[in-house]
């Protein structure tokens, strides 16, 4: 497996900020395209809601506690023990992955890589984005090139294809009559020539394996896995999805019809709905395709509870033990940078960073523990939201406040899953007032949840993802743009709009001593009318409010000026001849604790960061993301010139290459040149010309 880049003519130098000869597509049809997941999820969601609100309406919350209640011990370890077996099938996707690459890595990293990035992606959504930014980051610090990480992703991802292909396939041939929605509308005969095509496609990806030893694609030369490596693909994908199809199987009672097969379909149906929607962990959309399609053969009660379990052991327990293992790891790396800290004054640093490998890990943590924050802030704003569900008796310990806090208690918090649900989308965007907010959210929750007499587990799991999320301010560097900027329409339109929702919320809350969710008051009021559906309405408004209000602003940047010149060289590290032996920066990224300064320069489409981030080791990171923040807003893309060593890890998190400059600089002080791999062939020559070898100056 070889990569062969193309090298293109030198591109003509333009550094007045206009693309040289590169017509970016219409900027509305980029927000269009950009959005379109966004719309059709929210489709899926909104047509997921509407089902289970025509299932589950005639549901009691007595019912639901007693069928919870009345699961076997049995049936649980049964479900722990097929729980276990479905992550350790996983484990092998990552396994024949980087064999597949070259690189054998030992089963224990692998597993810990295709542990970590499947649970996070189970949990968020967006799989091919998140679990590609843990495989990216754990994958890079253990030393394999962002091309062959992307290899292993792609792998990763035929591989789950190819089982999926033959169970359906099988199914299709088999059983046709027993496919969820279109098993009896279509042609039983058209049904199984599918299956039989989806077969062929499996035999010809294992054929071609023997004849084919390589393809292709652009300027990348792709290993084709061998016969028995898409044999040993196909294998692992097939039980991998049958056994977490065995997980939900486990928690339903035995129903006519309903064999292992018939619930296999209904579920492979379910999860790609999930899938498509990339709502984090599919919620709502798999809920409600596996309600409707179950609904034939068992009543709401009973399908409510095995998935409420089923996403207890398959999602939300997984989560928590893969936030616990990170925090640990993270521990043993702040202790490790610790140790190698020096303080006291000095000149100013020159030359390339030599800070320790833990340190730029540390650093480079900062895109996993976003994730792990922003899953595990999702599933606390879902157990508040099914908390009256789990634990219906509640307030024990309210004191001589105990009719009030029965009257809105269990809206209040079922307002607050809300929030943190909108919240998480903020942490994922690393928006600074989505992390104080949730902080304090969560404090406020654990503390009602103890009121309330729940039990311990509650108000501990909440606190625990408090604890997880606390330490990492530096991760979360982005301002809101409410906070950022002048304020505008849109922006004052989106207040009073979050103002009206929440009038709304207050004037539509209980009124008695019943109390409730407000999702309880919408779903099952004694007199369903327009209240109800206003009550929703205004719910849906306020988070969608909340995601644009948390939304990062702009990035603020200083000019290059005298000033800011002399603040930048007095930093260590600030790269020599800025200005003088480059052209003239554009102007400095600043860190989120403006500590660092990165200088930069706009080259046609490209945004180029001059070196690495001067200043203090613990602001760098978010100078680095700013300038690729700003690049994005820009419409360019990011570039470093003449970066060290000791940041490559977080080059490489945005997805950049890097190429020594040995032809330039000494052996002993090297220095890289860090862009998207398809950018590299145009980029370099680009760089050659509009950066002469610096010499020393001012700094």
């Amino acid at each position: 497996m070889a990569e062969h880049p193309r090298h293109d003519a030198t591109a003509p130098r333009d550094t007045d900020g206009k693309p040289d000869g590169t017509t970016p597509p219409p900027a509305s049809r980029r927000g269009v395209l950009r959005h379109l997941p966004h719309i059709l999820g929210l489709l899926l969601l909104v047509a997921a809601i509407v089902v289970v609100q025509r299932e589950v309406r005639h549901l009691h919350w007595h019912d639901i506690s007693q069928a919870l209640a009345a699961i076997p011990a049995a049936t649980l370890w049964a479900g722990a023990g097929f729980t276990l077996l479905s992550y350790l099938v996983l484990s092998f996707y990552d396994w024949l992955a980087v064999r597949q690459v070259g690189c054998p890595l030992s089963f224990r990293r692998t597993a810990f890589a295709a542990f970590c990035s499947y649970v996070l992606s189970h949990n968020l959504g967006f799989s091919a984005i998140s679990g590609a930014a843990v495989r990216f980051r754990l994958y890079g610090n253990w030393g394999l090139r962002p091309f062959q990480v992307a290899q292993i992703i792609a792998f990763c991802s035929a591989t789950y294809l190819l089982g999926a292909a033959v169970l359906i396939g099988s199914v299709l041939v088999l059983e046709p009559g027993t496919v969820p929605f279109i098993g009896q509308k279509l042609p039983i005969v058209l049904m199984r020539l599918v299956g039989v095509v989806m077969w062929g496609g499996v035999i010809a990806y294992v054929v071609m394996g023997r004849y084919v030893n390589e393809i292709t694609v652009w300027r990348w030369r792709i290993t084709v896995p061998s016969s028995a490596m898409a044999v040993m693909q196909t294998t692992v994908a097939a039980l991998e999805v049958a056994v977490t199809a065995a997980i939900a199987y486990t928690f339903l009672p035995p129903a006519q019809g309903l064999d292992y097969g018939t619930f296999l379909a209904i579920y492979i149906a379910s999860y790609t709905a999930g899938l498509v929607a990339s709502v984090p962990g599919g919620l709502g959309v798999f809920d409600g395709t596996m309600m409707l399609a179950l609904s034939a053969y068992l009543p709401a009660t009973r399908i409510v509870t095995a998935i409420l379990v089923f996403r207890l052991f398959y999602y939300i327990v997984p989560l928590f033990v893969a936030g616990i293992m990170f925090a640990s790891h993270e521990l043993f790396l702040r202790g490790d940078a610790a140790l190698s800290r020096k303080v006291g004054a000095r000149r100013p640093l020159r030359g390339p960073r030599t800070d320790r490998p833990s340190q730029v890990i540390r650093e480079s943590e900062a895109d996993f523990s976003v994730a792990v924050a922003t899953g595990a802030v999702s599933l606390c704003g879902a157990l508040l939201l099914a908390l009256t569900l789990l634990d219906p008796e509640g307030w024990l310990n309210a004191g001589r406040l105990q009719p009030v806090f029965v009257m809105m208690g269990d809206y209040l918090l079922s307002l607050i899953g809300v929030v943190l649900i909108g919240l998480g989308i903020g942490l994922s965007q690393r928006v600074t007032l989505a992390w104080k907010a949730t902080i304090a959210l969560l404090s406020v929750a654990c503390g009602l949840t103890l009121l309330r007499g729940s039990p311990l587990v509650v108000p501990g799991l909440l606190m625990l993802v408090c604890i997880l999320v606390a330490p990492f301010r530096g991760s979360y560097y982005r301002h809101a743009r409410i906070l950022s900027e002048p304020l505008s329409f849109q922006t004052i339109v989106s207040i009073v709009l979050l103002i009206g929702s929440i009038v709304i919320l207050m004037l539509a809350g209980p009124h008695d001593s019943v109390g409730g969710s407000w999702w309880e008051i919408m779903l099952f009021a004694s007199r369903p009318g327009i209240t109800q559906w206003t009550l929703g309405l205004a719910v849906m408004l306020g988070l969608t409010m909340i995601v644009r209000l948390v939304r990062p602003g702009r990035i603020h940047v200083l000019p290059w000026d005298a000033t800011t010149q002399a603040q930048y060289c007095a930093l260590d590290h600030a790269l020599e001849g800025v200005g003088q032996g480059t052209p003239e920066p554009s102007g400095l990224i600043q860190g989120a604790r403006r500590e660092a300064l990165l200088p930069f320069v706009r080259i046609g489409p490209y945004l180029v960061g001059l070196g690495d981030p001067a200043g203090a080791a613990d602001d760098c990171t978010s100078a680095i993301w700013w300038l690729r923040d700003l690049a994005v807003q820009e419409g360019r893309r990011p570039v470093f010139w003449r970066v060290g060593t000791s940041l490559l890890p977080v080059y490489n998190e945005l997805g950049l290459t890097s190429w020594p400059l040995t032809a330039e600089e000494d052996a002993a002080s090297p220095y890289f040149l860090c862009a998207a791999a398809k950018d590299l062939a145009r980029v370099r020559p680009l760089m050659r010309n509009a950066f002469p070898l610096t010499g020393q100056a001012d700094c």
